[in-house]
């Protein structure tokens, strides 16, 4: 009986699986490997008008998967269902459901064996340590130092793990003992489902002064392009004008052309040529006649 219960629980958490992924448009995975309890319940509380997060076994996911037929597309998820996981329900865009659970992110100390989460620079600087074996261990870690005031400082910036890098026990004792946090505890995603696309973890992460900088890059090319073949946009419309007027205006004075905006110069430009050429004309009024 007791067996009996537990295949009906498990169907029922089934068809409710199941009817998440019929009802939300988008699809989120994230690997709960390192996230503690406190952080998930805190996740839910801040997204819980936008997306519904579940815990659920993998096997029961892809049960769930094989119920929505109408969405055929979802099965592809499955490559994905490795280690323990928490999925995310929602009509969110994924890149900015993406970005909420990056700034989620907390830091943490590391300890032996976990990945370095940035690349990870001790600064110069005074450890507030006394002398004795920390010096030793500072070395031991790539550390320059020097005693100062009856303390031990660090002489330069210094990167001690790069991202990705594993961080050995006694980097991570020695990280510990300057208050150095190494790694972040939080929910990355590794997929995305939006309505049919599979968009991966590191498609998802907008690096957004990098992509502001890009589109202001890609706005000045566009502009100056528009103003080489005089395409009229309402970007730019007063610069061409500006332009055709000064070419207009050239072109007036090149070919005499007087309007009331050229006159003037024309005048002035008249008399100017006028003093040249007297310039070079001679004085025959005081100079004999020829025989």
């Amino acid at each position: 009986m007791p067996s009996q219960l537990v295949l009906q629980e498990k169907a029922a958490e089934v068809e409710e699986i199941s009817e998440l992924f019929r009802r939300y448009k988008v699809v989120g995975v994230a690997s709960l490997q390192k996230v503690r309890a406190s952080q998930l319940q805190e996740l839910k509380k801040k997204l819980a008008k936008e997306a519904h997060i579940r815990v659920a076994k993998n096997t029961l996911v892809k049960r769930a998967l094989e119920n929505v037929k109408e969405k055929p597309d979802l099965k592809k998820l499955e490559k994905y269902l490795t280690g323990p996981n928490v999925f995310l329900f929602t009509d969110m865009n994924p890149f900015k459901l993406a970005s909420l659970l990056e700034k989620s992110k907390v830091r943490m100390f590391a300890k032996a064996g976990d990945v370095a989460s940035f690349d990870v620079i001790v600064p110069a600087g005074n450890t507030g340590q006394p002398p004795g074996p920390i010096i030793s261990q500072l070395n031991a870690v790539g550390l320059p130092t020097r005693i100062e005031s009856g303390s031990v400082w660090i002489t330069k910036d210094t990167l001690v793990a790069r991202k990705g890098e594993v961080i050995s026990e006694r980097l991570a004792s020695v990280l510990s003992k300057l208050g150095i946090k190494a790694v972040e505890a939080g929910l990355t995603l590794k997929v995305a489902y939006d309505n049919g696309l599979l968009i991966e973890g590191e498609q998802l992460v907008i690096k957004v002064d990098e992509t502001k900088k890009q589109l202001e890059n890609a706005h000045a090319e566009a502009f100056k392009l528009s103003i080489g073949i005089a395409y009229p946009t309402k970007e730019n419309i007063q610069v061409l004008l500006q332009i055709a007027y000064q070419e207009a205006y050239v072109l007036s004075l090149g070919a005499a052309i007087p309007t009331k905006e050229t006159i003037k110069d024309l005048i002035r430009k008249a008399y100017m040529e006028m003093l040249s050429l007297s310039m070079r004309i001679p004085n025959l009024e005081g100079e004999p006649k020829q025989a």
